[in-house]
C-alpha cells in the first residue's frame, strides 16, 4: 500500500446470517455482519490456591450430584418451585425457522422510532448482487426513509429497522413494546413536585452552558484503560498503590447549582 492510498482499516468480521432483503418480488442479497466491538475487560475465575481457571458444572440443587448433559431438560416454572417439563423435540418443533429473507412490512422516517426499542445493530454487505443493495441505498438516502420488517437469528424472531449509516446499509434488531417498560408507571415519579422557579432558571442555564454538538471520540473507557495500565505495571513488576476516592461533599441543592455555575464561568474566563 503506498502513503497516497487510505487505509482500509480493519478486515469484516465473518458474516453471522446471509439471505435476502425482501420487498415485495425485489430480494436484494445480503450479509449481517457484526457492526460494534465490545472492548469490555474480561476476567477468569481461577483457584487462589494455583491460580488455575475454576470450571463450573451442573449440579443437581436436591442431591448436589453433577447432572451429565443427556439427562437435562427445560423446565418453565408455573408456581414456585413446580415446573412443566419440556423436551428438545417439543421445542424445537415450535423455534422459528429462518427462510432467510428479512420481509420489510414498511417505510418509515429514520428518526420516527424511539431510540430505547433499539437493540443490536449490525452491518448489511452487499452478497452477490451490489446492484440491488446500491438502489436500496440511495432510496434510503434520497428519501430519508427506513424499512421495518422481521428478521430470525439464531433462535428468536426480531423486529428489525434497516437504514442507511454512512454509506453502508446497516439493520438493528428491536425489542417487542411489551419489552419496554412504561417510565410513568413507577410510583416514584407519580406526584413529583414542580421545581421552584429560582432552581430552574439556574438549572436551564447549566444546560445552556453545556450544550453543543456531541462527539464521541471525546468519552474513553476509563476503567478498561486503568485495568491495562495496572496489567502493565504488573507485568513490569511495579509495586502498585491502591488509593480510594474522595467522597464528594454533600451539598444543599440550591448552593451546588450556585456553585456549578459559578465554577463553568470561571472556566471560561
Amino acid at each position: 500500500m503506498t502513503s497516497q492510498e487510505p487505509d482500509p482499516g480493519p478486515p469484516p468480521r465473518r458474516s453471522i446470517w446471509s439471505g435476502s432483503i425482501s420487498i415485495g418480488l425485489v430480494n436484494v442479497p445480503v450479509t449481517v455482519n457484526p457492526l460494534v466491538r465490545d472492548h469490555s475487560v474480561s476476567f477468569r475465575m481461577l483457584h487462589r490456591k494455583d491460580n488455575q481457571p475454576i470450571r463450573y458444572e451442573r449440579v443437581c440443587e436436591h442431591d448436589r450430584e453433577v447432572v451429565p448433559w443427556e439427562d437435562v431438560v427445560r423446565g418453565y416454572e408455573v408456581r414456585q418451585g413446580e415446573y412443566l417439563v419440556f423436551d428438545r423435540s417439543e421445542l424445537e418443533a415450535i423455534r422459528p425457522e429462518s427462510d432467510r429473507r428479512i420481509r420489510i412490512d414498511r417505510f418509515v422516517y429514520s428518526l420516527s422510532l424511539d431510540p430505547v426499542y433499539f437493540n443490536t445493530s449490525y452491518l448489511l454487505l452487499p452478497d452477490r448482487n451490489p446492484e440491488a443493495y446500491a438502489l436500496l441505498l440511495g432510496a434510503f438516502r434520497k428519501l430519508g426513509r427506513a424499512g421495518v420488517g422481521r428478521i430470525t437469528l439464531r433462535t428468536k424472531e426480531y423486529p428489525a429497522l434497516i437504514r442507511e449509516y454512512r454509506d453502508a446499509l446497516i439493520l438493528t434488531t428491536l425489542h417487542y413494546s411489551d419489552e419496554v417498560a412504561d417510565p410513568r408507571e413507577s410510583p416514584r415519579l407519580q406526584g413529583l413536585q414542580e421545581p421552584g422557579e429560582k432552581e430552574l432558571e439556574l438549572a436551564v442555564r447549566i444546560v445552556e452552558e453545556l450544550s453543543g454538538d456531541l462527539d464521541l471520540s471525546e468519552y474513553h473507557d476509563r476503567y478498561r484503560e486503568q485495568v491495562e495500565d495496572l496489567v502493565r505495571k504488573k507485568l513490569e513488576g511495579e509495586t502498585v498503590k491502591i488509593e480510594k476516592p474522595k467522597a464528594e461533599e454533600a451539598r444543599e441543592l440550591m448552593a451546588a447549582l450556585q456553585e456549578t455555575l459559578a465554577r463553568m464561568k470561571a472556566g471560561k474566563q
